[in-house]
């Protein structure tokens, strides 16, 4: 969820061969980044989705959530509802090898919504209006990276990534726009879609729902010196024989360490104990750093498209070399 003043992130992962479940809720807000961890075993029912002091209650299927996190001890509390905008797209699979072994195999989805509810934070309670806080949720199934890795013989190359993923809220409509590329530049896995906004009785998956497929959409993203994130960027959009053009102006920059990703102690998929929940807040210049903790960001853009304003993210990971940029 996200306005020009604060962004939050919640994240939940169900790891079954590995026997765990963990959480994050991590908030970006007056300068500071701050957030809770949950790790444990996973529970044998697999709608239990809740470790330590964090749920997500699926309170209608790819419709509405419930997001709760009773942390006071460590300065954060949450009772949040999403109520999705969109319906379910479905983004391309996404496959990466090295050699003959499978790095990613992985199928995601992607909703847009608005959030209600609040955030008590230290010294500040954030009061969210549904009808001014969008937001975004993905679900995603497969192999990942995570967790510790199984012994096998060394890669044969470097880390190399480029991940951009931007949805984006307007008005009347919705953008999604997705790519990975290889370090010369070629996607191995892309889309862009515009999605229409939809109504409390539509379906939300299934046939009956509509995308607008953009075939060829372009990124252009200018790098702040020194540092792998943006310091604005624009996506071109081949629309009706003509192009398009969405300028992506950044707010905030919340660091996806704060949502578990690359954590150096709380990253996804890690035994811990039964039960096991920590903290962590940082200035956030303290986080405007190369570290590889760090270099994984989501941030807030204010959009331009014609003459509609919106808001949405441009999440990026860049690892290793990219020709382009």
């Amino acid at each position: 969820g996200y306005t020009e003043d604060f962004y939050f992130a919640v994240a939940l992962g169900v790891y079954p061969n590995r026997g765990v479940i963990d959480a994050a809720f991590g908030v970006v807000h007056d300068g500071w980044q701050r957030s809770v961890f949950a790790s444990g075993r996973l529970p044998l029912d697999p709608t239990r989705t809740q470790v330590g002091p964090i749920s997500i209650e699926i309170t209608e299927p790819l419709g509405v959530n419930r997001v709760r996190v009773d942390a006071a001890e460590h300065g954060i509390a949450a009772d949040l509802t999403f109520r999705a905008r969109t319906a379910a797209f479905a983004e391309p699979r996404q496959m990466l090898q090295q050699g003959t072994r499978p790095v990613m195999d992985v199928t995601r989805l992607a909703q847009l919504g608005q959030w209600s509810g609040a955030i008590d934070l230290p010294g500040a309670s954030l009061a969210l209006n549904q009808g001014t806080v969008y937001g975004t949720k993905d679900r995603s199934w497969g192999i990942r990276p995570v967790g510790q890795p199984a012994p096998a013989a060394p890669a044969r190359t470097a880390p190399q990534i480029f991940f951009l993923w931007a949805p984006v809220n307007f008005a009347d409509e919705c953008l999604h726009f997705m790519t990975f590329e290889d370090a010369d530049g070629k996607a191995w896995a892309k889309t862009a879609a515009v999605l229409p906004v939809i109504g409390p009785d539509a379906p939300v998956y299934g046939p009956d729902t509509a995308a607008e497929h953009i075939a060829g959409a372009t990124h252009q993203i200018r790098w702040a010196r020194g540092l792998r994130r943006s310091q604005g960027a624009a996506l071109t959009l081949n629309r009706n024989g003509r192009p398009e053009t969405v300028q992506l102006d950044p707010l905030l920059t919340f660091r996806m360490r704060g949502a578990g990703y690359m954590h150096p102690t709380w990253a996804h998929g890690r035994w811990h104990d039964e039960l096991a929940v920590g903290a962590e807040e940082h200035r956030v210049e303290e986080l405007d750093t190369l570290d590889p903790t760090c270099v994984h960001v989501q941030q807030v853009m204010r959009a331009s498209w014609g003459g509609r304003t919106g808001r949405g993210v441009l999440e990026q990971l860049v690892i290793g070399p990219h020709g382009p940029s």
